[in-house]
């Protein structure tokens, strides 16, 4: 059958297949005239794809192949994510897109990937030992390998969340695509993984928070202002090792909480903090003033004995040469500072949830934990208050036993 004719230069639709196509003939990002396909079930979807087209076509040059899933997640990650995203997001991303995404489905053309290819792909990421794919093993010197490559599988695979995580980037990279105009449908959004069960998290009673923080006060631990920090405002790690000297306002009796450190791809970064949420100043209470005057008269003793070797970065919590903290090294001296207080050891992250399950055996409104905590929605603090200590639980059932007897 004949098509559609058109004007000179304009294309044509005509029946194609089980459907329809239509052509129009477009300038290219290199300079050269060639025809851009479009297809459809009926006429009328084609002619409405071919008239976006014409439109397209007169804004400026088209592209007339659409990019492999490997090519778009290069550009993603370097246009979309590196210049607007936290460094940690970026480094986690170029991760998944390494390790697992590239390698799997990178082939693909971005309209030809299917929902069944992601399903497939993601089955076999979770059934994959990690060490054997990634040669973690053989990376070991030949004396002290012990698993993978000694021909014993470890079975190192991936966690529910870790899929899901992985899932997550791949659905941001195709929502990207979708608004750049290169697809029309997810095909990630309804891929099927295991369900991520929420794990049981740590957190002190306030003897233990109490044997921890007298531990450090009582044997002069330089971090003991730090571990108050966390305990008792609730701070994040990073928050605490970011803190400036000049954010402390012992006048005003306030704490201004806006940088973090962290450690990205290799590189130790001073930065702000992950949301608006997270920047606020918040009161300080006795104990917290008292801690924080003590490490200014150390941090300044320590100046004075480093001399000319002190490096000036301007944070609170720094070595004796004044250079900022590492954060695995924190989490060094916190652990050893969990065992030389004879506490239950937990993670510097499971203390700040401490602190809100703290707030919440002393009956605090949620929205003012939420303050405290800077969360940026109350649904994140309500998941603190609602793991109630076992003291709690006992006492409620005693209540209700009684109430029956």
């Amino acid at each position: 059958m004949v098509g559609h004719l058109r004007g000179r230069g304009e294309g044509s639709i005509y029946p194609y297949r089980n459907g329809y196509a239509a052509y129009v003939w477009v300038e290219t990002p290199n300079g050269r005239r060639k025809r851009k396909y479009v297809y459809g079930k009926t006429e009328d979807i084609v002619r409405e794809k071919w008239l976006e087209l014409h439109q397209q076509a007169r804004k400026g040059p088209v592209a007339t192949n659409t990019p492999t899933l490997a090519e778009y997640l290069e550009y993603w990650l370097s246009e979309v994510i590196e210049p607007n995203r936290a460094p940690l997001t970026y480094s986690t991303y170029e991760i998944f897109v390494r390790l697992y995404i590239g390698p799997g489905l990178g082939k693909k053309r971005l309209h030809r990937l299917r929902q069944r290819d992601v399903q497939i792909w993601i089955n076999q990421v979770a059934r994959t030992c990690q060490c054997c794919a990634q040669g973690k093993d053989l990376a070991r010197p030949e004396g002290r390998r012990r698993c993978c490559a000694a021909g014993e599988c470890c079975e190192d695979r991936l966690s529910a969340r870790s899929l899901s995580d992985i899932r997550a980037c791949l659905r941001s990279a195709l929502s990207s695509a979708i608004d750049d105009e290169l697809i029309s449908k997810n095909v990630a959004k309804h891929v099927k993984l295991p369900r991520v069960r929420k794990s049981k998290r740590n957190h002190w009673t306030t003897d233990e928070a109490r044997r921890f923080l007298e531990s450090a006060r009582n044997d002069g631990d330089p971090f003991y202002a730090a571990y108050v920090l966390v305990l008792v405002l609730g701070m994040r790690k990073g928050e605490v090792l970011g803190v400036p000297v000049d954010a402390i306002d012992l006048d005003g009796l306030e704490l201004d909480i806006h940088y973090q450190l962290q450690r990205v791809g290799g590189r130790l970064l001073h930065r702000e903090t992950k949301s608006e949420a997270s920047d606020d100043p918040l009161p300080l209470p006795n104990i917290a003033t008292t801690a924080l005057k003590l490490r200014l008269e150390d941090r300044a003793e320590d100046r004075t004995k480093a001399d000319l070797a002190w490096q000036e970065f301007g944070l609170l919590f720094t070595t004796r040469y004044g250079t900022p903290i590492e954060p695995r090294n924190f989490n060094r001296s916190w652990n050893a500072r969990c065992r030389k207080a004879g506490v239950r050891k937990i993670t510097v992250h499971d203390a700040r949830r401490t602190c809100g399950s703290l707030l919440a055996d002393l009956d605090v409104h949620p929205r003012v934990a939420m303050r405290v905590l800077r969360h940026a929605q109350v649904s994140v603090t309500m998941e603190v208050y609602t793991e109630v200590s076992s003291e709690q639980t006992r006492e409620a059932l005693k209540r209700l036993g009684d109430s029956l007897a």
